[in-house]
């Protein structure tokens, strides 16, 4: 991101919740929701004398969201202490990874603001703990704590400072949540904090080798809440800097109602936190063997994706980079296109009415909850010539808002087409009588009173017959 003499520079900090069954550390469940302080026990809670036991599956999963990342696995790794007091963190320190995380230098391709490939880097992966939630009663002016999501697993993907726009950003984040649904380590829901990043941003006069003093904002968990704190702390740092004043190291809150961001508290280096080793984990050691058989299982990922449908289905780059960038997407596409839809009708149909639909209501594409098989009954239907296609649009909407079956909806709402080219015949010919002003125009010479005449038969027929078919009895009879 430039303004003239000055260029922004971000690393990003991106905490994933783990998609385990249970936490990290005891058998309490992970499951989203719940009554506060029913999803915890003495372990996630921090009582004295508990000790934690290391859950199998989050070692697992970090090491295949590592190796999608293109990652180096760290053989021989280990937990340390991380030591802060915070009201929603039990124990008083949160156990975490700092000097044998178990992933080091990964990368995430992305286009570049020049339209060229970029990689972004990753610094390192590491697994810790999730701490509980704070919630703030305005009515009591109170704050009360809530500690069911203590312990659920997290890997924290610490990237290198490579960014320099707000739109590298939220490529990168795209590709990093649709490379982790694929995998199957996280649902990345950022509506449940599933996905959450911290930006690092600093800005220095550009041609300059020397990165400025950075900001961290926390905890962010929508991209369009993104995009708008880091144009606005961009703006916040120039202004600072341009008036003779100094940016200071910090920690701030990005407050997206009023579209700004507050400091919260100076930024803590490692040294802060008193980091030491866990002395109540072991070392884990990761085998070659696993290491091998976990890179043999990882799934066909977005990139080689997107470039087979673009040279075996014959799919435009465009269409298959949008459909590839969600794991939902993909699946909507694949069941159908294994169904028998075709590919490009298919892509078509998931481009333009899946997500406008999406985009109308809000919703994410994993927040669909109609049976994805009513699309290519849908798209069916059209092509045996069972429904028109303006008839197919006002179905879908409502399988995508109410999850009815297209089939039964369209019987119960009598929409399919008129076949009958006698009845087709009759409707016109009663239009042509009514409309004898726009007859006359038509036959001499005016083509706009035929497309109002096709327009009127059709409202006749209810939209329930075939445009192409309409046309040509009504050129007949005129």
């Amino acid at each position: 991101m430039t303004h003239a003499k000055w260029e922004t520079v971000m690393g990003l900090e991106v905490h994933v919740e783990l998609a385990t069954r249970t936490k990290i550390f005891c058998s309490c469940t992970t499951e989203f929701g719940g009554a506060p302080n029913t999803h915890c026990c003495p372990i996630c809670t921090g009582m004295p004398g508990v000790l934690p036991s290391l859950n199998k599956a989050v070692v697992e999963y970090a090491t295949k969201a590592g190796l999608a990342l293109g990652c180096e696995i760290t053989r021989y790794n280990k937990f340390d202490r991380k030591n802060y007091f915070y009201p929603d963190l039990p124990k008083a320190y949160q156990i975490s990874q700092l000097y044998l995380p178990i992933c080091r230098n990964g990368g995430v391709e992305i286009e570049a603001e020049d339209g060229g490939r970029k990689v972004i880097g990753i610094h390192e992966i590491h697994m810790e703990e999730d701490a509980g939630k704070l919630v703030h009663d305005p009515h009591t002016n109170s704050t009360l704590v809530d500690y069911n999501r203590c312990g659920v697993p997290l890997i924290e993907i610490v990237s290198e400072p490579d960014f320099r726009s707000a739109n590298e950003v939220i490529r990168y984040l795209e590709k990093l949540k649709a490379i982790l649904q694929y995998i199957g380590v996280s649902d990345c829901k950022m509506q449940e904090g599933s996905l959450r990043a911290d930006v690092n941003l600093s800005v220095h006069l550009a041609g300059s080798e020397k990165f400025g003093t950075r900001t961290e904002m926390k905890n962010m968990n929508s991209f369009k809440a993104i995009m708008r704190a880091i144009q606005y702390e961009s703006n916040r740092q120039i202004n600072v800097l341009e008036h003779g004043g100094e940016v200071m190291q910090e920690t701030r809150r990005w407050d997206d109602n009023l579209g700004e961001s507050f400091a919260m508290r100076s930024k803590e280096d490692a040294q802060d936190y008193k980091y030491f080793p866990e002395p109540d984990i072991i070392p884990i050691e990761i085998s070659e063997e696993t290491i091998e058989q976990t890179r043999n299982s990882l799934p066909e990922l977005p990139e080689a994706k997107q470039k087979r449908y673009v040279s075996e289905l014959g799919l435009s780059e465009y269409d298959a980079s949008q459909l590839t960038n969600s794991k939902a997407l993909v699946d909507l596409f694949e069941q159908n296109l294994a169904a028998g839809c075709p590919a490009k009708e298919l892509a078509n149909w998931i481009m333009g009415e899946v997500m406008h639909m999406l985009s109308d209501s809000g919703k994410e594409p994993e927040e669909m909850t109609f049976d994805y098989g009513y699309l290519g009954s849908l798209i069916g239907m059209v092509q045996r010539s069972e429904i028109t296609r303006n008839t197919a649009k006002k179905v879908f909407k409502a399988v995508f808002e109410e999850g009815c079956d297209p089939v039964k909806y369209v019987e119960e709402h009598n929409l399919r087409t008129v076949t009958d080219t006698g009845a087709v015949r009759a409707a016109i010919e009663e239009v042509v009588a009514a409309n004898q002003k726009s007859v006359d125009e038509y036959r001499s010479g005016k083509e706009k009173a035929l497309q109002y005449l096709i327009g009127q038969s059709m409202r006749a027929l209810r939209g329930k017959a075939d445009p192409q078919t309409v046309t040509a009895i009504l050129k007949e009879i005129l």
